[in-house]
């Protein structure tokens, strides 16, 4: 009954941390003007990434705007991330492309609708706290991978030219070629100029918004000197009402389970890893990971009402925030209502803001995401751990972000089970004889071995465990020491019935010690600890199953004996007849 009543608290307290509490906004009266500072400098930075994700995803411009502001808001109050922002992201634009084109804008936000649902029912299971058996060098890689990524996607910009839609390495290499056709020095030197004040400014005093001050010091410049510089153009001014016309899930739901399934886990994964990030960047920050899914479920459950995208953590702008400054949630919070502002009234001066100047925040923010002294450690760690980490790197560079991870967990969990399996031993342990004369010690010297299992018996170590079992060789009676097993799945009771079986095929008596209940089921299951109960062979110490095969051993000698004289007896008789 405690045990149940502690179960049942355990519960309730996770689940009220799901929730919004005081504590969210404890830094409010101290950094306050940092926090307001940071989300002003993510808002402008966000501003015309917001605006391309949503063309680039189908949608149009506004959809994007729109779901920085409502997104940004949401899971800013509710997630569970201090320092993440929340909008429409690059890997998330991509996905929606031919969603959009074979369902249309309402389709999409139907799909959001289903997203969220999901992500709020992960985070009710609490699914979110594996996230944090990500290993470290797969984070590390990511990291560095999307660093190098946001700054190949500020090319373009930073050269004076329209964004490409090709592959990432592609389009690069065709901006370059056409800016060497046809050279256009005054971008580059706007990129060049912002990114040096960012890093200069940042070692000199941290404090400064540097990035902000920056981005005004090239519009001026710009505005005075170049005006034919690219700048971000008009905005969308309007703000529209919530709308419900699109949900229809009776024809369309079906066909679109897939596309809301493969959603949600990008949404998932992108924005704990994101989180994941914010948290090494700074010092003695966590989040919770169930919440942040709460958070980003709202998020996406809200926002297409009112006309915006599926949206996640964004990592670009979320490191904006954390270098820029940013102590709490009024940062976001910040970035949310200033984009909506902008919007509304300051849309005319937002629109001279160069897009080469943005293109420098974000390719100075990609040179200090990438930590170089954490690589260079990891890459010294092991071999696996530096083939991890440089795997999932080129991976982020070359595929994308869900291809990244899967292929790095598969990878580092491949390595794992590799150093798991060869952990496990089967190994001959020596039979105490202090306690027998020397005649039952010859008798156990020569009839009987033990062996101790350690460690996991399950599938990667199954076939290894079963040669090694299966090479004993001139015994009567085997004594298995199962107390220091610690896993054993299907595959592994599967090798281990079958080894018993295969010696007592042999003619060889199999006796178990030590095994724990939990590992008892599998093997019940398969039937093979049922004949060895009735036979008197299951022992919870070893001593005990030892001292039972020595009465088998005298026993069956003592048979063997026995038939040996009745033998000669019948001979003798045999030999008397006439």
């Amino acid at each position: 009954m405690t045990t149940m009543r502690e179960t049942t608290a355990t519960k309730r307290r996770r689940f009220r941390q799901l929730f919004p509490e005081r504590s969210d906004f404890a830094h409010v009266r101290r950094h306050w003007h940092t926090d307001l500072l940071a989300g002003l400098t993510v808002a402008v930075v966000a501003l015309p990434l917001a605006l391309g994700f949503g063309i680039a995803s189908g949608l149009g411009a506004f959809a994007g705007l729109i779901t920085s502001i409502i997104a940004g808001v949401l899971a800013a109050l509710l997630g569970g991330s201090n320092l993440q922002v929340t909008g429409p992201t690059g890997t998330m634009a991509v996905v929606l492309v031919p969603l959009a084109a074979t369902h249309s804008h309402t389709g999409v936000m139907l799909v959001g609708v289903m997203a969220g649902i999901m992500l709020v029912a992960l985070a009710l299971c609490g699914a979110g706290r594996y996230a944090r058996y990500v290993p470290v060098p797969v984070v590390e890689g990511f990291t560095a991978g999307v660093g190098i990524v946001i700054a190949v996607q500020q090319l373009p910009p930073a050269l004076g030219l329209p964004s490409q839609n090709a592959h990432l390495i592609t389009g690069a290499w065709e901006s370059l070629r056409t800016f060497a056709a046809a050279p256009d020095w005054a971008p580059v030197a706007v990129t060049f100029g912002v990114v040096a004040a960012i890093l200069l400014g940042s070692r000199l005093h941290s404090q400064i918004p540097t990035p902000l001050l920056a981005v005004i010091a090239a519009t001026v410049v710009v505005w005075f000197a170049e005006p034919g510089v690219a700048v971000i153009g008009s905005l969308p001014r309007t703000v529209p009402a919530p709308e419900a016309g699109f949900l229809d899930f009776a024809s369309e739901a079906p066909q679109l389970v897939a596309a809301a399934v493969a959603i949600c886990a990008l949404c998932a994964l992108e924005s704990l890893l994101s989180a994941t990030v914010a948290d090494n960047m700074t010092v003695g920050r966590h989040h919770n990971p169930d919440r942040e899914l709460l958070g980003q479920g709202v998020a996406n459950l809200v926002t297409p009402f009112f006309g915006g995208m599926p949206s996640s953590g964004a990592l670009a702008r979320t490191a904006v925030n954390v270098r820029s400054g940013a102590a709490g949630r009024l940062a976001s919070l910040t970035h949310a209502v200033v984009l909506a502002l902008m919007m509304l009234a300051l849309a005319p001066l937002v629109a001279h803001v160069p897009l080469a100047a943005l293109a420098g925040v974000l390719i100075a923010t990609s040179i200090r995401m990438i930590e170089v002294g954490s690589m260079l450690a990891l890459a010294r760690s092991t071999r696996a751990d530096a083939a991890v980490m440089w795997l999932t790197l080129a991976a982020t560079v070359l595929f994308n972000l869900v291809w990244a991870v899967a292929v790095g967990i598969a990878l580092a969990g491949l390595l794992a089970l590799g150093r798991i399996s060869r952990s496990v031993s089967v190994e001959e342990e020596p039979i105490d004889h202090d306690d027998h004369h020397d005649e039952e010690a010859a008798l156990l010297h020569e009839h009987i071995v033990a062996y101790r299992l350690e460690g996991p018996l399950f599938f990667a170590a199954a076939h290894r465990f079963l040669l090694q079992l299966l090479d004993v060789a001139d015994v009567r009676v085997v004594v298995l020491r199962m107390s220091r097993v610690s896993t054993m799945d299907a595959s592994g009771a599967t090798v281990l019935a079958d080894a018993i079986r295969r010696l007592e095929h042999r003619g060889i008596a199999v006796y178990l010690s030590g095994l724990e209940p939990v590992h008892a089921k599998p093997l019940e299951a398969l039937g093979i600890l049922e004949p060895l109960w009735q036979q008197g062979r299951l022992f919870e110490h070893t001593s005990e199953a030892i001292a039972a095969a020595r009465r088998r051993l005298k026993a069956d000698g003592l048979l063997e004996q026995l038939e040996a004289e009745a033998g000669a007896l019948r001979g003798e008789s045999e030999a008397e007849r006439p």
